[in-house]
């Protein structure tokens, strides 16, 4: 029989524990936990890297970033990977991270209470699931097998404020699609390098223009895109679907004839 293998990401080790002992009775299921993003990052490239690869992770949607790895159950063998340097801030953004990094696992958010904003922003991350702390263990493992077979599980109760909230959303995206449309090709790289979190002088070394026109530049970003800040204007691009300016390539070097390392652009 294919066991289903599930972890449990949450800091309250008592709940956490409790969770996966009851899980773990099932025939079909085996489980692990981890107190915090890190930890719950660093059990499944362990568990990827060992040939048991996580199917479902079951994420504390308030979890904390560094809390400590919690015991397994079963027991796994610690084998000391790395972790990322810029741990997930809670349980959505780890769920983002783990699409990113893992997009085989399926994910569930665990929440103390409903909301709507958070559950649309959790599907947005790419979960699959949305449930109560205190729902019944037989719906929970439903949900656990259930988004196995492709399905997408909220409480009813939560359905209506979760399409609310994705409709408003589509529309933003939309309304910032069209702003970022009216940038001229130059404007949307500074927009990039803006969203890359690069200064005036930056901007102008990577394009290979002077501080006064990367200025004007700027200026002319946040008055087409009708934002009053560099913060304002990254959120945007954000919505819109922009992502950050490519890191320039290291330059590769070249031995001179006497021994010495010349640059190479």
């Amino acid at each position: 029989m294919q066991r289903i293998r599930v972890l449990v990401a949450d800091g309250h080790r008592i709940f956490a524990e409790s969770l996966a002992a009851a899980l773990a009775a099932e025939a079909d299921v085996c489980v692990a936990t981890a107190g915090g993003a890190h930890a719950a990052l660093h059990a499944l490239e362990r568990a990827a890297a060992e040939g048991r690869p996580v199917d479902v992770l079951l994420a504390d949607a308030d979890l904390t970033a560094a809390a400590p790895t919690l015991a397994t159950v079963p027991a796994q063998p610690s084998r000391g990977q790395g972790g990322a340097a810029r741990p997930p801030r809670d349980g959505i953004a780890l769920v983002s991270a783990v699409r990113a990094t893992h997009p085989e696992v399926r994910t569930v958010v665990l929440a103390e209470r409903d909301d709507p904003r958070r559950a649309a922003a959790a599907l947005q991350a790419g979960a699959q699931g949305w449930v109560a702390k205190d729902c019944s263990l037989s719906r929970l493992l439903a949900v656990i097998r259930g988004v196995l077979r492709e399905e997408t599980h909220l409480p009813p109760a939560l359905l209506t404020g979760v399409l609310r909230e994705l409709t408003a959303a589509r529309r933003h995206r939309t309304e910032s699609e069209r702003l970022v449309e009216t940038l001229t090709p130059r404007e949307r790289e500074v927009l990039r390098c803006m969203v890359a979190g690069m200064g005036r002088k930056a901007v102008a070394e990577r394009l290979f223009l002077s501080p006064h026109t990367v200025r004007t530049h700027m200026q002319n970003v946040l008055g087409k895109l009708d934002v009053h800040s560099t913060l304002a204007a990254v959120a945007l691009a954000r919505r819109a679907g922009i992502g950050p300016a490519e890191p320039e390539p290291a330059p590769v070097t070249a031995r001179a004839g006497g021994g010495g390392a010349l640059p190479v652009r």
